[in-house]
């Protein structure tokens, strides 16, 4: 059996969700070893959290550029391979390029930087690292997600017509309304987060989400963005249209004052024999919409399923799968890259993800800002 990958974290320390998050995936396939960390900026604070979770403290550093300094001086049998990237938004792009211009392998959160810009020059960096690098959009995981993008390219679907995607949620409604409140949240902070709020958050999972099962490539998109407040630079609110060809078309919803909504992603596909729906909300349920044909439910872990639909299953039918699972559907992914094992390119989302994200996030609040105009892609 091969010896786990050696794995670090940078962030995701104390409560964080997308810390335990990360850490459960990691754990999942008993693939990972979790061997050092930064978790957070305070080197007391990130050595007690390390004694917290049962992790030797020899391997947690005082900081980002420390741990990389120390970690290329061990032998390459020794030293971590892959590092996630956890942080704030305004540090995944300075400490991505420096993992993979040193030859660590990385697993980032989104968005993958600040600009698109960044985005292109990572890509650079990537390419002439070696390296595997993996963005974490963590929905493409979930098994009925997966079997949604085969029986499209699959053509079960046929020619695809209109795409609906929606992602709403309520979380921002109560700081946004008061001025004190809403300046203490760094979502709402373009030094922190970037040029865009809601659109940089949850609208380009949506975007990435549209690509990942149609296999297509939005081409033009005009956005009405929302920032509600005149003192706000940041967009809340906002509906994309958009143009994959000619007689292609579709819609992205995202908003994070959708009042009491918690996660409302939904994806709809539909062509011109059938239709596809799969909700976050209950990701064990793919709907399948045919004409003149009952409302047909299909479910994970069934022989119906794709290949890559099955592989991402960990239950037998009938035992609910959740967002755990799917992120630790795509650490299994990567372990495959690093391991140069075969695997399938849609086991987890790649660097092309991330620059065609970063580029929906500036054209849609370049679209908004010139006056809701229609912008290339």
């Amino acid at each position: 059996m091969s010896a786990k990958i050696r794995w670090g974290v940078l962030g995701g320390g104390g409560d964080s969700l997308i810390g335990i998050l990360h850490r459960v995936a990691a754990s999942m396939y008993d693939k990972y070893q979790l061997t050092g960390a930064v978790f957070n900026p305070d080197f007391e604070v990130s050595k007690a959290f390390a004694e917290e979770i049962g992790i030797g403290t020899d391997r947690i550093y005082a900081d980002f550029d420390t741990m990389v300094e120390e970690e290329l001086k061990l032998p390459p049998s020794e030293r971590i391979q892959v590092f996630s990237v956890l942080t704030p938004n305004f540090l995944h792009y300075p400490m991505a390029k420096k993992l993979l211009a040193s030859g660590f392998h990385v697993i980032c959160e989104k968005p993958m930087t600040m600009t698109y810009e960044e985005a292109l020059d990572l890509q650079k960096t990537h390419r002439e690292s070696g390296t595997i690098f993996a963005l974490t959009h963590t929905y493409t995981g979930y098994p009925m997600v997966r079997q949604m993008k085969k029986m499209i390219e699959e053509g079960v679907l046929g020619q695809i017509q209109k795409v609906d995607a929606q992602y709403y949620q309520g979380w921002i409604n109560p700081i946004i309304h008061d001025a004190e409140l809403r300046n203490t949240t760094w979502r709402l902070d373009p030094e922190k987060s970037g040029i865009s709020c809601c659109m940089g958050d949850i609208g380009v999972h949506a975007y990435q989400m549209i690509e990942y099962v149609t296999g297509m490539e939005v081409s033009t998109m005009l956005a009405d963005l929302n920032h509600l407040y005149e003192d706000n630079e940041m967009d809340i609110d906002g509906t994309v249209l958009l143009r994959f060809g000619k007689h292609i078309k579709g819609v992205l919803r995202a908003s994070q004052i959708a009042t009491a909504e918690e996660n409302n992603f939904t994806v709809a596909v539909y062509g011109k024999k059938a239709g596809l729906k799969w909700e976050q909300e209950n990701p064990n349920y793919l709907y399948l919409l045919e004409e003149g044909q009952p409302l047909r439910t299909l479910k994970p872990g069934h022989g119906y399923n794709s290949e890559l639909s099955l592989d991402g299953t960990k239950l037998p039918p009938g035992h609910p799968e959740g967002i755990f699972d799917a992120m630790g559907n795509i650490y299994k992914g990567v372990a495959k890259a690093i391991r140069s094992e075969a695997y399938d390119p849609a086991e987890f989302p790649s660097m092309t993800d991330g620059v065609r994200g970063m580029h929906f996030i500036e054209t849609a609040v370049a679209s908004h800002a010139e006056g809701n105009v229609w912008k290339n892609l």
